[in-house]
């Protein structure tokens, strides 16, 4: 699919996860799940990429190319994948999204941020340390939840949210998809509005 007349600065969109079947329904791979939604969406295929190690695809923002890309490493080398990428290609900090879950915010709740720490995520720490320190890039904070504890934070990211919460995080990426749509047509900006005037009306 072609968006028209983008206006839109994202030139790379990743999704971060672990890799292999034993991961793929845990709420850490909540970035992985937004990132294949969204490569259905524009019915684009993700292909294996060795040189950068990560799943890519890519999808045409106007004469704009946008890479869709899950990095194949574990959580804690996602910046293998996004720096190499990065690097390679010479994006600027403001040109990367990452969609991550996020122990921060409400299950269901989904936002966008620029810039900020990694919040002990492993993930955005690698990252953060494989962009050379730098954190000034978009993020897409999908809400999972906390367990209460810090003791169990590692269970609860590596475990299965129950049906209705399942339900919840599924939602909150489906507003996310529309307000990616939004992202890519008007910019990040409109695309924040978006999710705030979603969640007023919730």
């Amino acid at each position: 699919m072609i968006v028209a007349n983008p206006v839109s600065t994202i030139k790379l969109i990743a999704g971060l996860a672990n890799p292999g079947a034993d991961y793929a329904n845990t709420r850490h791979n909540a970035g992985a799940w937004y990132l294949q939604r969204l490569a259905q969406y524009y019915q684009i295929a993700l292909r294996p990429h060795p040189r950068f190690c990560a799943q890519i695809g890519q999808l045409r923002c106007g004469d704009q190319p946008i890479t869709l890309l899950i990095p194949t490493t574990f959580m804690n080398l996602s910046g293998d994948a996004v720096a190499k990428f990065a690097h390679f290609y010479r994006l600027q900090p403001q040109e990367i999204l990452i969609a991550h879950d996020d122990l921060d915010i409400a299950v269901g709740s989904v936002k966008f941020k620029l810039g900020g720490g990694h919040a002990g995520h492993n993930g955005l720490k690698d990252i953060i340390n494989k962009l050379h320190h730098c954190r000034d890039f978009y993020r897409l904070r999908i809400g999972i939840g906390h367990p209460g504890s810090k003791a169990q934070v590692v269970s609860f990211v590596l475990g299965q949210a129950p049906p209705d919460e399942q339900q919840l995080i599924d939602q909150a990426i489906d507003q996310a998809l529309q307000a990616t749509e939004l992202l890519l047509q008007q910019g990040v900006p409109q695309a924040i509005q978006c999710l705030q005037r979603m969640k007023q009306t919730q």
